[in-house]
Parts: C-alpha cells; sequence; structure tokens
C-alpha cells in the first residue's frame, strides 16, 4: 500500500479558474508566469513547513504529482534547489500530461524570473517554426521529471508524432522510457444513473442495468419535454456536450447539420466557448426549431439529464488526450459516435456486429462525411437492428470506468519513481 511505503502525494492544481481560462487560451503572459514560478516554489517547500501527519517531512520519502505545465516548474526546482545541493535525495516527481497543447512558453530573456542557475536554461530553450526560439516551462519539466504520466495510452502515441506533440515530439520520444499512458477514471457516484441526484426530480428517474429500458425510456421523455421537443420515443435523440472551440469539433457536427436535419432525429447540444460558435448553436436552434436545441452556457444538471436522456453522444474532437464524457455516456446506456483519436480509440472500441462486440461509433477523419458514415450506421442499427442495440448499451453499461482501476496503474508509477534507479 502507498502509506506503507510513505509516499506522501502532493497534486498539483491550481484553485484560480481565471488563471486557467487564461492560460489555456495560451495568454502566458509575465504576470501569469509569475504565478506559476510562485505556486511551483511555494509547493516544493511545503513538506518542510507545513505538518502534514503530524509533523513537517521536510528531507522524507515523497512523491509530487505535477499536472500540465502550470506546475512543470517543481521538478526543476527539486532538482536545481534541493537535489544538486544533497538534500530531498529521496523525494521523486511525476508529470501528468492532459493537454500538451498548452505549454507555458515564454521569451529566452525574461528566463532570469525563473531565478534558477542560468545553465538550466538549456533545458528549458526550444525551437519551433511558429514560435521560434523560447523558454518552454513545460518541456523543462518533462525532463527533470522522475516519471510522466499521459492520460491515456492513445495519446500518448500521438504526442510521439510531429503532428501530435505541438513541438514537444522528440522531447516525449526521448522520455519514452520514463512516460506511461493512463487512462483516467471517473467519479462513479456523481456520475452513476442509479444515484444521479439530477435524476430525481421534473419526470427523471435514476435507472439501473435492470431497469434500462424504462428508465432510458422516461429520461428521454423528460428531456423532450424540458427543452420543448416533440415528445417521440421512436425518434433518435443525440447529444453534444462540450467546450465550443475548435479541439471539440464543433464545425464538424455544423457542416454535417444538413444531413442530421434531414433525418428524422433530434438534436441537443450544450456548451460555451467561442463567440461565433455560441451564435451558431443559437442559429441552428432558430433555423430548426423542431429537431435541434442549442444550449448556450454551463449546466452541470443539463449535461447530466442529457447524458441520461439521449440515445447516442456525438464527439468529434479534433484531438483527444482522455475524455470524459464518452465514459459518463456509456454508463448511463448512450452510446457514443467518437473520432478515432486520443483516448476515445482506447476507450471506444467500434461496434462490430458480427463478434458481438464494440462499444459505439468511431470514424478515422476529423470531417463531416466520415461524421456522416458513422452517424448513419449508428442510426440505421437503431431503428432496424434493436438487439444489437440493446447489446452495445449492456455492455457499455458493465464497463469499470472508475478510479479504481487507473488509481492500481497510477500506483505502478509511483513506485518505480521511487525504486528505479
Amino acid at each position: 500500500m502507498l502509506i506503507s511505503m510513505e509516499l506522501i502525494l502532493c497534486s498539483l492544481t491550481l484553485l484560480s479558474s481565471d488563471t486557467v481560462r487564461k492560460t489555456f487560451m495560451g495568454a502566458a503572459d509575465r504576470e501569469i508566469m509569475k504565478r506559476m514560478i510562485l505556486f511551483c516554489k511555494a509547493a516544493v517547500e511545503v513538506p518542510w513547513h507545513v505538518p502534514c501527519g503530524g509533523v513537517p517531512y521536510g528531507d522524507g520519502n515523497l512523491v509530487f504529482i505535477a499536472n500540465d505545465w502550470h506546475t512543470a516548474l517543481l521538478p526543476v526546482y527539486l532538482k536545481a534547489y534541493y537535489r544538486d545541493h544533497g538534500l530531498m535525495q529521496y523525494t521523486r516527481s511525476i508529470m501528468v500530461i492532459h493537454n500538451i497543447a498548452h505549454q507555458g512558453r515564454g521569451p529566452v530573456d525574461e528566463f532570469p524570473f525563473t531565478e534558477l542557475p542560468e545553465h538550466y536554461l538549456e533545458h528549458f530553450r526550444l525551437y519551433d517554426p511558429v514560435g521560434g526560439e523560447h523558454a518552454n516551462y513545460f518541456a523543462a519539466g518533462l525532463k527533470m521529471a522522475d516519471q510522466v504520466v499521459v492520460v491515456s495510452p492513445g495519446y500518448l502515441w500521438e504526442l510521439k508524432t510531429v503532428e501530435g506533440g505541438w513541438g514537444l515530439h522528440d522531447i516525449i520520444r526521448q522520455n519514452d522510457w520514463k512516460t506511461r499512458g493512463i487512462v483516467n477514471g471517473i467519479d462513479n457516484m456523481e456520475w452513476n444513473p442509479e444515484v444521479d441526484a439530477h435524476l430525481k426530480s421534473d419526470g427523471y428517474t435514476n435507472f439501473s442495468l435492470r431497469t434500462l429500458d424504462s428508465g432510458k425510456r422516461q429520461c428521454k421523455e423528460a428531456l423532450q419535454r424540458e427543452l420543448g421537443l416533440q415528445v417521440r420515443a421512436d425518434v433518435p435523440l443525440l447529444g453534444f456536450i462540450g467546450r465550443l472551440d475548435g479541439q471539440k469539433g464543433v464545425e464538424i457536427i455544423a457542416d454535417a447539420m444538413p444531413w442530421i436535419v434531414s433525418q428524422d432525429v433530434q438534436l441537443v447540444m450544450l456548451g460555451t466557448g467561442r463567440h461565433d460558435l455560441e451564435s451558431m448553436l443559437r442559429h441552428f436552434e432558430r433555423e430548426h426549431h423542431d429537431k435541434v436545441r442549442g444550449w448556450v452556457g454551463f449546466s452541470v444538471r443539463l449535461a447530466h439529464r442529457i447524458t441520461a436522456g439521449a440515445d447516442a453522444l456525438l464527439m468529434p474532437s479534433r484531438f483527444e488526450p482522455c475524455g470524459l464524457n464518452q465514459l459518463y455516456a456509456m454508463a448511463y446506456g448512450t452510446v457514443p459516435v467518437v473520432h478515432a483519436v486520443g483516448g476515445l480509440r482506447d476507450t471506444v472500441p467500434p461496434f462490430d456486429p458480427f463478434n458481438h462486440s464494440g462499444l459505439g461509433w468511431t470514424f478515422d477523419r476529423a470531417e463531416a462525411h466520415k461524421l456522416i458514415e458513422a452517424l448513419g450506421h449508428c442510426l440505421r442499427t437503431y431503428r432496424d437492428f434493436k438487439e444489437s442495440w440493446r447489446a452495445l448499451q449492456e455492455r457499455g453499461m458493465s464497463q469499470d470506468f472508475s478510479w479504481e482501476h487507473a488509481a492500481k496503474l497510477y500506483e505502478d508509477v509511483l513506485v518505480k519513481a521511487k525504486y528505479q534507479w
């Protein structure tokens, strides 16, 4: 067990949602960089001053888990401030890559803000055709970390390619020996149709695999009523939940919209983000009010209800490090239709009617005609092959997407970080 090994995990996350929004937009300006520098400096000193377990651990057996570029300086400070001076020799760091597109880039001449020894600049210095020569915080963290975790095996494979590595592919390849892909888990108490608090009112109902047919039907009818759609049990109800930006492939759904609205289907889209894409959702609802609902905003309650009431969930992401919505969907008997990238490829094996296997439909290019092709097969199965559809739902609901399995894999990484020297 981790406790018997005296491993103390410090999982570094940001408390400022404003900071997260800005950095995820690529605005790694001087003030944000200074915040991250201060944050990482403070975090690496926590064991010396905070009485975790009764007394400060100081120079003890510790493992820091640093998430994305915002905390990538911690492994660097651990080495430069402590290990290089004979301290914290048994302390380790693990770097977790959630989205390598956001890297923490800054001008080389602002490297002194880090207050690191001058020779450490070589760990930061990077060149790419777009950004030119710059100081890359993520690059330095990946090099200094004892182990690296990527949030899915499929995404790890993509990070090693020129197209998917966002300029860091060579560094990922060079550190492949200490890198592992682990699919995220989900909170199966919050995302569980049997106990979901958002399904306890307004005509919705909790359900399980045993009561799937009646429960799913009731949630679908409640969702249709809540959104003002025609209440029909026979019409396929499609859902989309996600940020409205280029990564999530919303434009692909837009390109496929003429075909979608030509079918006897209903479509519910929930999201917020780019203003032009928010306007697009509103436009779709105005133009196709009998079939389409575009809910602009962030609503946890509606996200749960769409997941429970929809028959299929669309995830045409251009890239997806792990993805959680497809896991939520399958837990609720909602069949995913996804672009086969990153964690989507890992978690949604394609439906094979001949071998009675698979969990959904996938398409291999982020293009509207590919989405239409996959969605066409999905709709035909829904209408004409009820037994196959029911089997898809059952297989999805029978999967173990909890953190229990992922935690065991993380424990393996922690052990390697501590003892593989």
